[in-house]
């Protein structure tokens, strides 16, 4: 199929008989062909093939009829009937971890949450450990959910700490002990067949901040076609989406700010081993261990949240420092990205950490990058990272060469 990429980046099909039943799909999923003329028109394709290729989609279970839409012919009629992506069809497991607690739901194929529960998940503990725990918490919410095994088809994971996209596998995790080189795809795909029953399916695993950037530009700002999301937790990390794709560099190292050297830091172990990295100083952990010294008992990034909520004149101060800190190393990010939208998210996107950021950010940057860019926090919350796995998911099983491959298999 001859293909065009438009300002999004995104693949758009011009006229051409070879588009597939896959491509027929990914029209429908982003709404840009919602009935048989608009493909017939978006794809060159005559009715016949059309129906014959829609077919397929709909004995796969994929496709739905909905609502009249507008009508396809300029000489009237009848309103077209519009095609719908069927989001009951199958449901997708998700799980976020963070260094001391986790996140994990069942997901609609569209990303509405049917059954959610978050508790104490160390990461400390091990992946062995902690992705069998993760198949458990995954039973339990198909029971709440309603939902059978057999409808999984496929499971996403959020991690905090840099992961190799062919593998699934984090490397040098600097909060992450035991998990370097880990094959996180098997353990966790045992473990949910062990508690569920429930068949092989594939496993992806991504950076928590590359998924929370993919749930919330999607989401949010899908128009902006660089977006920078900064999570500033117990350590700090970015992600990048542009052009609607996570941008992940050679090996899954991109956005890894945290362990930019700053002066202030110079005397300041990093949990990496090195001294002077950012995350040592302006990080949710950070902040955490100068309240304690200074009086305030403080053992993670989420009690800086608590007491931010309640306005601790310490526990504010120290966040809008921190915020200065993140915001001069951000500068240099602005610069070299220009986008149009960054987020802060995390522990302590707050109003204190944010207007530090942007007093050193606006002072540093250069006008001409500052000039079009939007500074806002994160509007998913907590559950971005969870959202953006799930999505992550069914954009990989429901790709158009994925679907012909799926659609063979299921016979179709």
């Amino acid at each position: 199929m001859t293909e065009q990429t438009g300002r999004t980046g995104r693949i758009t099909p011009r006229a051409n008989s070879q588009a597939s039943a896959g491509e027929l799909l990914a029209l429908v999923r982003s709404g840009r062909a919602t009935t048989r003329g608009a493909l017939q028109q978006a794809t060159g394709l005559s009715r016949a093939t059309v129906g014959q290729r829609l077919d397929r989609l709909f004995r796969a279970g994929w496709l739905r009829e909905g609502a009249g839409g507008p009508v396809d012919s300029p000489l009237g009629g009848r309103p077209s009937i519009t095609l719908e992506f069927d989001d009951e069809h199958a449901v997708v497991l998700a799980a976020d971890l963070d260094t001391r607690h986790a996140r994990a739901a069942v997901l609609t194929l569209t990303g509405e949450i049917l059954a959610e529960h978050t508790g104490t998940l160390v990461v400390e503990d091990g992946p062995d450990a902690v992705l069998g725990e993760l198949g458990g918490w995954f039973a339990g919410l198909l029971d709440r959910a309603g939902r059978d095994a057999g409808e999984v088809c496929g499971i996403g994971l959020a991690v905090p700490g840099p992961v190799d996209r062919d593998t699934g596998r984090v490397v040098q995790p600097p909060i992450m002990p035991g998990w370097d080189g880990y094959d996180i795809r098997s353990r966790l795909g045992r473990a949910v067949t062990e508690r569920t029953g429930a068949g092989p399916v594939p496993v992806l695993v991504d950076n928590d901040a590359n998924l929370m950037a993919y749930a919330e530009q999607r989401a949010q700002h899908p128009g902006v076609s660089a977006f920078v999301l900064v999570k500033v937790s117990t350590g700090i990390g970015a992600g990048v989406v542009v052009d609607g794709a996570i941008y992940r560099g050679v090996d899954g190292g991109a956005g890894d700010i945290g362990h930019i050297r700053v002066p202030e830091g110079a005397r300041a172990l990093c949990r990496c081993g090195s001294h002077g990295c950012l995350a040592a100083v302006a990080s949710g952990g950070a902040v955490a261990r100068r309240l304690t010294e200074a009086g305030v008992p403080a053992a993670s990034g989420s009690d800086v949240r608590h007491l931010l909520a309640v306005g601790h004149p310490e526990a504010v101060a120290l966040a809008r420092e921190a915020g200065r800190l993140v915001g001069d190393v951000l500068a240099t990010v602005v610069t070299l990205l220009n986008p149009g939208v960054l987020m802060i998210a995390g522990d302590l996107a707050g109003t204190p950490f944010l207007t530090g950021v942007r007093e050193l950010l606006y002072q540093r940057a250069l006008p001409r990058s500052t000039a079009h860019l939007q500074i806002v926090t994160s509007k998913l919350g907590e559950r971005a990272g969870l959202i953006g796995a799930g999505a992550l998911v069914v954009d990989h099983l429901y790709a158009p060469e994925r679907v012909e491959e799926r659609l063979l298999a299921l016979g179709v």
